[in-house]
């Protein structure tokens, strides 16, 4: 199982790029084989239709559908802003839904699982942003596992050096990760 990993932040001490790093590690840890990919490394313009058609598809558009398309799995940790997810989030995955001459809309996405975390220092832990992240993603045609992370009062659940140490957050990542390995390996059974 190869996994996509990234938080839908450019700030460098974000909350939801120090999840994401946990999230990782534990996804390793549980043999899994992990591309951590930090959206600050692919500066993308807003989508624009005319610019798409004048200059074609910005290069970074393309190396993250090739890795959207080379991984089974994607776990996004995504902060929650004004009741939803960022426009970095909406943004990147515009781009890489785009389809190219003979491909169906979305096709990257297609047949992919995926798993949804948020850190907020909000009593909330951004659960509002993965409800609409989520019904995103299956628009697209991933499937997203039920279990989702929203770690509320987030600014308190990381140490000095960005590790989670809440245990109760260390509980549920790791739930979730397993939860993830369990929904991609039924994916990949064949159906009898």
């Amino acid at each position: 199982m190869k996994t996509l990993v990234f938080a839908g932040s450019n700030r460098s001490d974000s909350l939801n790029k120090k999840l994401a790093r946990f999230a990782a590690e534990e996804l390793r840890r549980a043999g899994v084989e992990v591309t951590a990919a930090d959206l600050v490394d692919f500066p993308l313009p807003l989508y624009d239709g005319d610019l798409e058609a004048e200059a074609g598809r910005p290069e970074n558009a393309w190396a993250l559908k090739r890795l959207v398309r080379d991984h089974d799995a994607l776990v996004i940790a995504s902060p929650e802003y004004n009741g939803s997810f960022p426009a970095l989030v909406k943004n990147t995955l515009d781009w890489i839904s785009r389809p190219e001459p003979g491909e169906r809309p979305s096709e990257a996405f297609r047949n992919k699982t995926a798993a949804l975390l948020s850190a907020s220092p909000s009593g909330s832990g951004g659960r509002r942003g993965l409800r609409h992240l989520r019904e995103l993603m299956q628009n697209l045609g991933v499937s997203v596992i039920a279990a989702e992370v929203a770690l509320a009062r987030a600014s308190d659940a990381f140490d000095a050096d960005g590790r989670l140490i809440r245990t109760d957050a260390v509980d549920e990542v790791r739930q979730l990760v397993a939860d993830l390995a369990s929904a991609v390996n039924q994916a990949r059974e064949p159906a009898n």
